[in-house]
């Protein structure tokens, strides 16, 4: 667990996440939003990819 809250890519996702959830309570609703909300998810499973393959390749090189 702790891979993921240290990992710089799951920081800039939370970070992401934050600003897109006060885009989602103060913005418009329309296809924008929709669209942020679609770029965020890819970068959440982007970002979690990264730690995971992270992860196995230290654990190969042990």
């Amino acid at each position: 667990m702790r891979k993921f809250l240290f990992s710089s890519a799951m920081i800039g996702v939370i970070a992401g996440g934050w600003n897109t959830v006060q885009a989602t309570r103060h913005g418009p609703r329309d296809w924008r939003l929709v669209m942020l909300w679609l770029g965020w998810g890819l970068s959440a499973a982007v970002a979690v990819g990264t730690v995971i393959e992270d992860a196995n390749k230290r654990q190969v090189e042990s």
